[in-house]
């Protein structure tokens, strides 16, 4: 298995994951999407997705958001800390190309990814 793969281990799975992230989190955020972060006791980062069809209304648009995301997050997770990830998808979302979208979710990893002051 190649270093970049998106595993199992690297996902958020339960909605007690999810619970945690959403109660502490330091939140990067765009007119676009959310991304909240919480460290985690791990040795790598995970990802959780938060996707809303009020949001984004067709199946086709969100597994686009969700696609582009793990992409993202597969190409960048060395860089980034042990921290768990929930990327939360805004209306203007699906209005986005699919550079526009990994430009602004490079620069949100790179914001989550300096040292917390807190």
């Amino acid at each position: 298995m190649s270093k970049n793969a998106f595993s199992r281990e690297l996902r958020l799975l339960t909605p007690e994951h999810y619970k945690k992230v959403f109660q502490q989190a330091h939140r990067a955020g765009s007119p676009h999407l959310t991304i909240l972060a919480r460290n985690n006791n791990l040795d790598h980062p995970r990802l959780g997705l938060a996707v809303p069809k009020k949001q984004i209304k067709t199946a086709v648009g969100r597994n686009k958001f969700k696609r582009i995301v793990r992409e993202s997050f597969r190409l960048q997770q060395h860089d980034l800390p042990a921290k768990d990830f929930v990327v939360i998808a805004k209306k203007s979302a699906s209005e986005l190309s699919n550079e526009e979208l990994f430009k602004l979710l490079e620069k949100l990893w790179h914001r989550l990814s300096r040292p917390s002051r807190g």
